[in-house]
């Protein structure tokens, strides 16, 4: 069965509604902050950057996550369509998505080393999506289990 082709326009649309709608909460805030909005692949991607926005982060990303999905409900309510925008403050996830990948590989690595399946602790799933492809990449095969928000990552030798 064939994917269905990318709507590129829908998804530049949802990040321009997610751009307005973060740009209203900024304001609200009287936070400062420019707006950069692309496509990645198969979502819309919304930045926010300059400005020193350490608040809008919190601690392990977690005011990140509860702004990403407001976001997306938002976004939800003015196209009808569920979103799964990326949202990104201060390169936050830029970052974080490099000490992730580099967490998915070194997993990767003590499994090929044991031979044993590796647990690894609770993430979000923005978390266990960048080591799920850094597994993968190893030539490895992981799997989510447990419950949200206890869900985490199992990487598997190969058989």
């Amino acid at each position: 069965m064939a994917e269905a082709p990318i709507d590129i326009e829908a998804l530049e649309n949802e990040g321009d509604i997610a751009a307005d709608y973060i740009e209203g909460l900024l304001d609200i805030a009287d936070f400062d902050g420019d707006i950069d909005m692309d496509v990645e692949g198969d979502r819309a991607m919304v930045s926010v950057v300059g400005a020193t926005l350490d608040e809008l982060i919190g601690e392990d990303g977690e005011v990140l996550e509860a702004l990403q999905e407001l976001t997306r409900l938002a976004v939800h309510r003015a196209t009808g369509e569920r979103s799964r925008l990326m949202l990104d403050i201060g390169r936050y996830r830029e970052g974080r998505r490099k000490e992730l990948f580099q967490v998915g590989a070194e997993a990767a690595q003590k499994v090929k080393d044991t031979g044993e399946a590796y647990d690894l602790e609770p993430m979000t799933p923005f978390e266990r999506k960048v080591v799920h492809d850094a597994v993968a990449a190893a030539g490895l095969r992981s799997e989510s289990e447990g419950e949200e928000p206890n869900r985490y990552v199992v990487v598997h030798p190969v058989p």
